[in-house]
């Protein structure tokens, strides 16, 4: 008789847990946008039942605000809608903010004095304070996505040392 615990099944034979999934929407370039769009992402996930920790939920809202306020800054001209993708996975989450405009951006420490300019490099480190990765790529439309993949729960840190 074998010892240990079960066999995990393959891959491709487990099912999905019930918040896994895609969901899309999209929303007017428009400053008014940039709230609705939190609230929505935040009530998917509550509605979803998704076991998302605090401070990964914290880091989210604010990516989301981030990502829609720069495409609505940035890429309105030539965007009037931009889309919100959510993707859930058993243990991660992935929020995507797609525009129609062809400018990929570049994450820029903003000076002291500036009042923005930090959106893109706020997102790369809230992400990867998070232990998650996030990027841009190209759409068959000529426009961009940019995303964010986090854990649903933060990573296991090491105790802090004491001296």
């Amino acid at each position: 008789m074998p010892s240990g615990p079960p066999a995990e099944p393959p891959e491709g034979l487990t099912s999905p847990l019930a918040y896994e999934g895609v969901w899309r929407f999209t929303a007017p370039a428009l400053e008014c946008s940039v709230p609705q769009a939190r609230h929505a992402v935040r009530d998917l996930l509550d509605e979803q039942r998704v076991p998302v920790a605090a401070v990964i939920m914290d880091g989210l809202l604010l990516i989301v605000s981030e990502l829609v306020t720069n495409a609505v800054q940035h890429a309105a001209l030539l965007s009037p809608q931009i889309a919100v993708q959510v993707t859930i996975g058993a243990n991660w989450l992935r929020v995507a903010v797609e525009d129609s405009h062809p400018y990929r951006p570049k994450a820029l420490e903003a000076d002291e004095g500036d009042v923005g300019g930090r959106g893109l490099w706020l997102v790369k480190v809230l992400t990867a304070e998070a232990g998650g990765k996030c990027d841009v790529e190209h759409t068959a439309n000529g426009g961009k996505a940019i995303w964010a993949e986090l854990p649903l729960a933060p990573l296991a840190t090491s105790p802090p040392t004491v001296r």
